[in-house]
């Protein structure tokens, strides 16, 4: 067996983002035990979009083509994955931790007597496979035993997509045996979170604001300094419990997790629940009074002072810069 096969996702055409934080983790663990990265594109006319995956660094990207991947169902997708996986004997399949993949990669890892180690975070030398317990407040580290394929899946914002470097690859097609007969749901809408207006995991600047700016008429001065940055406003959850902000706007175990280039932390303390939601984070600043705050540990900045009194300097410092 040999190679890290990452299981890419389309969306409405294009790849979902999720797909490449996947192929992120796919190098990570292809450079650690020197294997070969390929990308699986399950569907129906992907041409275009294994086009662009191919200038991703992989050894190659192959086509998973049948008109019964045109519209998911868990039985095709298992199916076609199966036969895949019989034939080509990866070493390792990596899955984007999806509502789809959710659906059908547990059942996929059982035909082949594994278990899907879900919601990954980090990989660690062996390989270990690091995930989040009780809400992120502990580790649970995971090996693989055994000489069979191991499933995988990563959770959004633990790994940044442009890690991936670019570079040439080959397009193959593989085709699977599929019958209509062996598909035993209908195809149905895909699955829709709620309705938001903003996607703050698209965000490349967030300035986030905690308790510490104490009532909602004080967000203007942070609303402010992200308008300057031209930064993303987000938020920890007691701001969005007060209705100060609404809820696509907070950032957290119970709202969305982030991976930008800037996170600029502004009166929040640092509970696990919030750092979960932006430990992928590229460069993080705090600023807060209380030189403890747990934020603090994390920050590759930090800047101890009444936000007050800092937000403001900071974005006329921001402004003059631009000038």
């Amino acid at each position: 067996m040999s190679g890290v096969c990452v299981v890419m996702e389309e969306r409405n055409g294009r790849i979902a983002r999720m797909s490449w934080e996947a192929l992120a983790a796919g190098h990570t663990l292809g450079a650690q035990l020197g294997l070969p990265v390929n990308a699986i594109l399950p569907g129906t006319q992907t041409e275009s979009m294994a086009a662009e995956i191919a200038t991703k660094a992989v050894a190659k990207v192959v086509r998973l083509e049948h008109a019964l991947l045109a519209a998911y169902t868990s039985d095709a997708f298992a199916l076609a994955m199966e036969q895949f996986i019989r034939a080509e004997q990866p070493a390792y399949v990596v899955f984007p931790h999806t509502y789809q993949v959710r659906d059908y990669a547990p059942a996929l890892a059982a035909r082949f007597g594994q278990v899907l180690i879900g919601d990954v975070t980090g990989i660690g030398v062996g390989p270990v496979f690091v995930r989040q317990l009780m809400q992120g407040r502990l580790n649970g580290e995971y090996s693989h035993s055994g000489n069979g394929t191991c499933f995988i899946s990563v959770q959004s914002g633990a790994f940044r997509a442009d890690q991936a470097d670019s570079a040439a690859a080959t397009v193959e097609i593989f085709t699977p045996n599929i019958e209509q007969a062996q598909i035993r749901t209908k195809p149905g809408q895909p699955f829709r979170g709620s309705a938001q207006t903003v996607d703050l995991g698209l965000a490349q600047f967030i300035v986030s604001v905690g308790r510490g700016i104490k009532e909602a008429e004080n967000l203007g001065i942070v609303q402010e300094l992200a308008t300057a940055l031209g930064a993303e406003l987000a938020a920890s959850r007691p701001i969005c419990d007060n209705g100060w902000l609404p809820i696509e706007r907070q950032v957290g175990s119970s709202g969305q997790t982030v991976s930008p280039k800037l996170y600029l932390a502004v009166g929040i303390s640092g509970a696990i629940q919030h750092l979960v939601g932006m430990k992928g984070s590229q460069c993080v600043v705090a600023i807060n009074k209380d030189p403890d705050a747990p934020i603090f540990e994390i920050a590759d900045y930090g800047i101890i002072g009444d936000l007050f009194e800092v937000v403001p300097a900071l974005t006329e410092a921001v402004k003059s810069a631009k000038q």
